[in-house]
């Protein structure tokens, strides 16, 4: 499955060898390999030799990104450690600048050479000068595939509680800007956190659909049918969306630009929306 289409991308420590040994069957669209927040300090080396041998075990089975450590010297050990050939994509987290995409993507082209297929960079936008310079992130490298919205971080550093009612205006910025270039966004307007509640997460999930996001992480197996379920189109939705398109080629078989379907006006905005369900 493209990026562009994950519905859900599930977390695993690089450093928990019993929970990467089951992530590929957790039913997730990408696994996310984690070398930043998941990890100490003191165990950075460790989890680098651990994510390398992950990554190998795990490509054939599922689409494998690695989210790397922010600070550069760092980042350019996680480069230096990593498998780039097996890889989806990065996930690059507490981005405030162009400049960190730029420093990443520097790192992956001289790694990988002149001539390799550039890899994904999927920016996560944690505070509040982040969202403030969205578009600058979005725009840094063609190689940006994806916004995320890391809510948890960004409620912190507002002191606030990462609620609906707190993160809307945020998270709704970056959406608008991951839309506006055709990006990925990922993320919910709320707590990831949830683990025991799957109503409330599933709340969360739709609310996040609702405001433009087209997929989110998860920390935890269970949310993984929940995030599925929430951003892929409802059975009764789907049917709608044949409806429309049956009208649509009526219509310009009739040489009509609109058409009314079950009293509402169908034109080319409703028809791409429903064209993007059927073929994602």
């Amino acid at each position: 499955m493209p990026l562009s289409n994950a519905r859900s991308l599930l977390f695993v420590p690089a450093t928990s060898p019993h929970l990467l040994a089951k992530a590929a069957q957790r039913g997730a669209d990408a696994l996310i390999i984690d070398l930043e927040d998941a990890v100490p300090l003191e165990r950075k080396s460790e989890a680098r030799r651990m994510a390398r041998q992950a990554i190998e075990q795990l490509a054939a089975q599922a689409p494998v990104l690695v989210r790397v450590n922010a600070p550069l010297d760092l980042l350019r050990a996680d480069i230096e450690a990593l498998p780039l050939t097996l890889l989806q994509g990065i996930l690059l987290p507490k981005v405030e600048s162009a400049s960190q995409v730029l420093e990443l993507a520097g790192l992956l082209a001289t790694r990988q050479g002149p001539n390799a297929k550039p890899i994904p960079i999927a920016s996560l936008i944690e505070t509040a000068l982040g969202v403030v310079r969205a578009e600058s992130i979005a725009t840094a490298h063609p190689s940006v595939c994806a916004l995320g919205f890391g809510a948890e971080d960004y409620a912190a550093e507002m002191g606030v509680q990462p609620q609906p009612q707190s993160l809307l205006w945020a998270a709704q910025a970056v959406t608008t800007c991951a839309r506006a270039f055709r990006l990925a966004c990922w993320g919910l307007p709320g707590s990831v956190a949830e683990i025991e509640d799957m109503a409330s997460f599933a709340e969360g999930v739709n609310l996040a659909r609702s405001i433009g996001f087209s997929g989110t992480v998860c920390v935890h197996p269970r949310q993984v049918a929940v995030a599925n379920a929430g951003f892929g189109p409802a059975e009764q939705e789907l049917a709608w969306a044949r409806k429309v398109l049956a009208a649509d080629e009526k219509a310009r078989a009739q040489g009509l630009g609109a058409v009314t379907l079950d009293g509402r006006m169908i034109d080319r905005p409703i028809v791409e929306r429903a064209r993007r369900w059927l073929h994602p």
